[in-house]
């Protein structure tokens, strides 16, 4: 098939409903060292009854130049693509972000390989000049996104939710962004990720939920996860928060104990379970 007919032909992906909650999970929780791994794990994720996947950019980047052959096998997985992740720690107030290659290389490849979403990720500002540059960055990202057919949402980390989620209603506030929201993240830093999921419903594509054995970060426990619904962080407020809104987006496991060998199957089976349990998807 020639680049142009493939570029044209629809991704064939798994039936999706268009409205109501998706089960949604981030491939973190495996190690992949090749397309043979990421493809497995893709396998996994299906056989746990997720609907969709996420996945970091470094799992498909060096597949870029090989893009119908790596749509072709991800689509036979029937899953919905729904994000592509990168995180950037600088944004450069000449260039609007750094590094852009490296984005518009992932936000094409992405797109091509059938991603709904860039998901990206920064880190927490304190200058407000910084914080003007990365709203900045972000709305020219959309910008770029939007002409691949691909939608942006920006993805927090804990300090961003810290002193009251003063950061991420700035953040809301002087753009127009959208988000897959790390509800996890925001509970750990100290948020009010069930208030925020209120105020913003409208512009959440996504939860990404996680567990932890606690809030806030220690230096003696740098990796407090823990298997969703076996820690903390009580999810029952943010699910009828979600029935009260009429939220829909998807709900997606974000497992990531790097710490801890990647855990796989023996988190990802049970964080099924409890999605089901509290949101009945």
């Amino acid at each position: 098939m020639r680049r142009r007919e493939f570029l044209a032909a629809p991704l064939a992906a798994a039936a999706a409903p268009t409205t109501g909650l998706r089960a949604g999970c981030q491939t973190n929780a495996w190690r992949i060292p090749d397309f043979t791994a990421f493809l497995g794990v893709l396998d996994r994720i299906r056989a746990h009854q997720y609907a969709g996947f996420e996945t970091g950019f470094r799992n498909l980047q060096k597949y870029f130049a090989d893009l119908a052959d790596a749509r072709r096998e991800i689509g036979q997985r029937r899953l919905v693509f729904l994000g592509i992740h990168i995180f950037l720690l600088e944004y450069d107030p000449a260039t609007s972000i750094a590094p852009w290659d490296l984005l518009t290389t992932v936000a094409d490849g992405g797109a091509a390989l059938g991603a709904e979403r860039l998901i990206l990720s920064g880190k927490s500002l304190s200058d407000a000049k910084a914080r003007k540059s990365k709203a900045e960055a972000l709305q020219r990202a959309g910008e770029y996104c939007g002409k691949r057919g691909l939608q942006l949402a920006y993805h927090n980390h804990h300090l961003e939710f810290g002193q009251g989620g003063a950061e991420m209603e700035e953040l809301m506030a002087s753009t127009g962004i959208r988000l897959v929201m790390d509800a996890g993240h925001a509970w750990f830093g100290g948020g009010d990720a069930v208030g925020f999921l209120r105020r913003y419903h409208a512009r959440i594509d996504g939860m990404h939920l996680r567990d932890f054995r606690r809030r806030g970060a220690a230096k003696e426990d740098p990796d407090p996860q823990v298997v969703l619904g076996q820690g903390m962080n009580d999810l029952r407020p943010m699910a009828a928060a979600v029935r009260e809104t009429k939220w829909r987006g998807w709900l997606i496991n974000e497992e990531e104990r790097l710490n801890d060998g990647r855990p796989g199957d023996t988190a990802i089976e049970p964080a099924r379970a409890h999605i089901r349990k509290l949101w009945g998807v």
